[in-house]
């Protein structure tokens, strides 16, 4: 059974950070794209880190450029992104996402809220 279970979301002051953790099962995970998307309340899905297979290539959005690292463990299952410098347009909940091919899975999501 496919899982990806997001985890370490939660409520943070602003210029803090937290570490978000990706466990996946159910499927070869070194060979996918992991993507973090994010979507705030009445706000569209937004993409905000990739990295590809073997870490090859790394991207960010422009809104978290310097400020978010996106990272992954092939032996353990599971992709991380690093926040610091959190600012309350951070808050959204965020998801982790496997690709490969035309193969999509998804997690539940990790809300994540920063006050100001």
């Amino acid at each position: 059974q496919v899982q990806l279970v997001e985890s370490g979301g939660g409520l943070v002051q602003a210029g803090g950070s937290l570490r978000l953790s990706c466990a996946a099962s159910g499927f070869r995970f070194s060979i996918f794209d992991m993507n973090w998307y994010r979507q705030a309340p009445g706000k569209e899905r937004e993409l905000v880190a990739v990295i590809t297979s073997a870490g090859g290539r790394l991207s960010y959005a422009d809104s978290v450029k310097g400020r978010f690292t996106i990272s992954r463990d092939d032996a353990k299952n599971t992709v991380y992104l690093q926040m610091n410098s959190l600012k309350p347009e951070d808050t959204a909940v965020y998801y982790c996402n496997a690709v490969f091919l035309r193969v999509d899975y998804w997690g539940k999501g990790t809300l994540v809220t920063v006050s100001s």
